[in-house]
């Protein structure tokens, strides 16, 4: 795959360690302990090689990342966290995807940068922490300069969080749940609360308060954290609000989605799913943005209608790859 001998100069780990990873592996909190080196596939439904969906400009990400160029997105097959409402469920469950070396990944960034990325934006990327930090590595020997994006579920090790600093510029992650209850009936990850407050702990010390380009309105450092409202749970959306707003203040943005779209097909069955079957109403996202209004959050963003809609959510048709 690599020349693994050398010392990766951010992290301190050689390249053989930092791929040993795969193997036992415990890179996110599902732990699952399989050797993907081996070609096992773990809970994230991926072994040890590397697959990729998309790599496009994409726009529809907040005006700090997106600007008016396009961020460069690179999706990547598989996810350790599963939601049952997955919006991305062809590429999600690892049924679809391209198998590419190491060394392709970083041709993609440079070739997203010659289309007029803002920054090079990774999609699902956890399973993946050993390629991602070798292809940056890569691409900063090479003269690469744009921005690092990691976006992510939030269900993150703040262990391996803490081995992306010095390669990733931007936090773009979510905090799905404050109710164990539901992060279990809706992800399977009951410790998911836990997992998030700790891992996005762990993105603020790395980045600290966020900085932008004075010029373009981009982010060049710091945290976002999404908040996916979803239908029938106002309440958890309000608590996961105040919970950020109490412990980080101005120091991250907050983004309110209000673009869930229900994916019918692969919902389960039973009561505990049935408000997941129906798109999000106008006047539960507004309970939660007038929250969000009335505690004094001014650092935030908000969705209009309309991004609920299916063609919101990319062909997964290995462009770019």
């Amino acid at each position: 795959m690599t020349d693994r001998t050398q010392n990766n100069r951010i992290t301190g780990l050689s390249d053989n360690t930092l791929f040993n990873l795969y193997e036992n592996c415990t890179l996110c909190p599902r732990r699952c302990g399989v050797n993907r080196n081996a070609g096992v596939k773990g809970r994230c439904h991926e072994s040890s090689d590397l697959y990729v969906s998309r790599a496009a400009l994409h726009y529809w990400e907040e005006p700090c990342i997106s600007g008016t160029t396009g961020s460069g997105t690179v999706f990547f097959s598989g996810c350790n966290l599963g939601c049952v409402y997955c919006q991305n469920y062809d590429i999600s469950r690892g049924d679809s995807g391209k198998k590419i070396p190491l060394s392709r990944l970083a041709e993609i960034y440079f070739e997203l940068e010659k289309k007029g990325a803002a920054n090079i934006n990774l999609v699902t990327p956890t399973h993946y922490i050993p390629h991602i930090l070798k292809s940056i590595e890569s691409a900063k020997e090479k003269g690469f300069s744009l921005p690092f994006v990691y976006n992510t579920s939030g269900y993150e090790n703040a262990s391996s969080i803490s081995l992306l600093k010095g390669h990733i510029s931007v936090f773009l992650t979510d905090l799905r749940y404050l109710n164990p209850d539901n992060a279990e009936h809706f992800s399977r990850a009951k410790d998911y609360p836990d997992k998030a407050k700790e891992a996005l702990s762990k993105m603020f010390e790395t980045t600290g308060a966020p900085i932008f380009d004075k010029e373009t309105g981009l982010m060049k450092k710091g945290v976002i954290v999404r908040i996916l409202v979803l239908p029938g749970q106002t309440e958890d959306a309000m608590n996961i609000t105040e919970y950020l707003y109490k412990t980080y203040g101005d120091g991250i943005y907050i983004s309110f989605l209000r673009q869930y779209t229900p994916i019918s097909q692969n919902i389960p069955e039973g009561e505990k799913y049935r408000s997941l079957t129906r798109r999000l109403t106008t006047y539960e996202y507004e309970k939660v943005i007038d929250y969000a209004l009335n505690l004094g959050i001014k650092n935030a963003y908000m969705q209009e209608r309309g991004t609920e809609k299916e063609s919101f959510i990319p062909a997964f048709d290995n462009e770019g790859v």
